[in-house]
């Protein structure tokens, strides 16, 4: 029980930094996105595959956004706030639950340290979730091994900077509306399926009373380490 919580726990954090550090959208916007998530060519199980989130959604208001996606063990959240540069993890493991907070210094020195992607955007464009797209393709030298990724995104949202704490992504120059994410063990497709402009709360980009503010090292701690 304890190898399969630290193996979901494992994929809990890959996601979030995955995923929470993609999206923005500018203060003119304020609704929800919604992105339906794939993983071509995967070797997984179906037991293994129903592990995985099938739908993500950022729900934006001025400079905040809240990424959210399920689990196993429940939904889990990450905060953003692209004027200070920060964000705070929210995991819900089976009840118990915990904010990870990450200093815009911390983000960075993070970021920093893994491969950066050379962004080259084409002429060639497509409607997605009903927004024209502009298609980029990034390529990243990792130790000499060179991948591309095709991205297609939408900067009519006026964003700026909106992919900051991604190595990958973070010259773009917009909302990511279709793009790829590559891990050692699987790669991740997220495709936007809707863009719905509502109006929403402040309170869904503060941290709810019942959660405990830690660090991710201390969490792993807990968790028996071995990450």
């Amino acid at each position: 029980m304890k190898h399969r919580c630290l193996q979901r726990f494992a994929l809990t954090m890959v996601l979030g930094g995955l995923i929470g550090t993609a999206f923005c959208m500018p203060k003119s916007f304020e609704g929800v996105i919604t992105y339906k998530i794939t993983y071509p060519d995967n070797k997984f199980t179906e037991s293994q595959l129903a592990m995985f989130p099938k739908v993500m959604t950022i729900t934006v208001k001025g400079d905040n956004a809240r990424s959210e996606f399920q689990t196993p063990m429940g939904v889990q959240i990450e905060i953003t706030n692209y004027t200070n540069k920060t964000k705070v993890g929210l995991i819900n493991m089976m009840g118990q639950k915990y904010a990870i907070q990450q200093s815009a210094e911390e983000i960075q020195k993070e970021i920093s340290n893994s491969p950066q992607g050379q962004v080259q955007v084409t002429g060639e464009t497509k409607t997605i979730a009903g927004y024209s797209c502009k298609k980029a393709v990034v390529t990243v030298d990792d130790d000499g091994t060179k991948t591309t990724y095709e991205v297609w995104f939408n900067n009519e949202f006026g964003a700026f900077n909106s992919n900051f704490d991604n190595p990958l992504y973070k010259d773009i120059n917009g909302v990511l509306l279709e793009f790829t994410m590559v891990t050692p063990q699987f790669s991740m497709v997220f495709s936007a399926i809707s863009v719905e402009k509502k109006n929403v709360s402040s309170k869904e980009f503060e941290i709810p009373a019942e959660y405990t503010i830690t660090t991710k090292e201390e969490l792993q701690s807990k968790m028996g380490g071995g990450m």
